[in-house]
């Protein structure tokens, strides 16, 4: 194990499964003491008891994050338990399909309450501590989906991830001056349980528009937020990093031939 994160306390919203977990597992790897948040209390359990079964100190905490009052009451828990948040990775969210035709206002409502309310949400509960303290990291889950691509029935989901780099933009500013940064890490395609749910015809002509003609792992996306959230990243904020295996860099098919 190595101690680039030793004993930080990091709480991972959404960290039961997924690009989550795999955050995590990164985090834990280099000693950080984990905080696995999740709404999925058997999942999560899980993920925590694996990550202690290797030596990591984790400890899982339920939380919704569509409720303000959960969130507040998560991150007292862990502030009156470790005494601090040294690093929040916001990642908790949902990706339904819903094309247009057929999406409804409980569509929409549901996919902003998780995805950009909910990371309000915690930003908001983790923020007075770490501005206290005059230290804090908080790092962002959204996707090259709406900040920069778009693909048939995620019009939703890329409203969701082009706002919370707004919000991110914003915020990174009004604590610049209080040793807190801001920052976010937009994924490509990653290989998750979702992503294996939607068959291997969809998985292979992915692949196909990716220059490495691979998918992502979760990992890929736990080492671009482990950098934004150590001491190496401290002069950077409201900054993005795109993970996606050069996705977003053909002008066309052509160049991939």
């Amino acid at each position: 194990m190595a101690d680039r994160m030793r004993d930080k306390v990091t709480l991972i919203t959404g960290a039961a499964k997924g690009i989550g977990r795999g955050i995590a597992g990164v985090f834990a790897a280099e000693g950080a003491t984990l905080i696995v948040a999740d709404l999925d209390v058997e999942a999560g359990e899980a993920t925590a008891a694996a990550l202690a079964e290797r030596g990591a100190a984790a400890e899982f905490v339920k939380v919704d994050v569509t409720s303000e009052k959960s969130c507040q009451i998560a991150v007292a828990g862990v502030l009156s338990r470790h005494s601090r948040i040294d690093v929040l990775v916001s990642n908790a969210g949902i990706y339904p399909q819903a094309f247009l035709h057929e999406m409804t206002a409980a569509d929409w409502d549901r996919i902003f309450a998780i995805n950009v309310r909910g990371m309000f949400f915690m930003v908001k509960s983790v923020l007075p501590s770490m501005r206290e303290r005059k230290s804090g990291r908080v790092v962002l889950t959204s996707s090259v989906t709406g900040p920069v691509t778009g693909y048939p029935g995620w019009a939703h989901y890329g409203a969701t991830k082009a706002a919370m780099l707004g919000f991110m933009r914003s915020a990174a500013i009004e604590v610049a001056q209080e040793g807190v940064t801001i920052n976010a890490v937009m994924p490509g395609n990653i290989m998750t349980e979702g992503m294996e749910g939607m068959g291997q015809d969809y998985i292979d002509a992915l692949a196909a528009s990716i220059p490495m003609k691979k998918l992502g792992t979760p990992e890929d996306i736990g080492y671009a937020m482990l950098f934004l959230a150590s001491d190496e990243a401290a002069y950077i904020t409201g900054q993005t990093i795109v993970v996606d295996g050069g996705q977003l860099l053909p002008e066309g098919a052509g160049a991939l031939e």
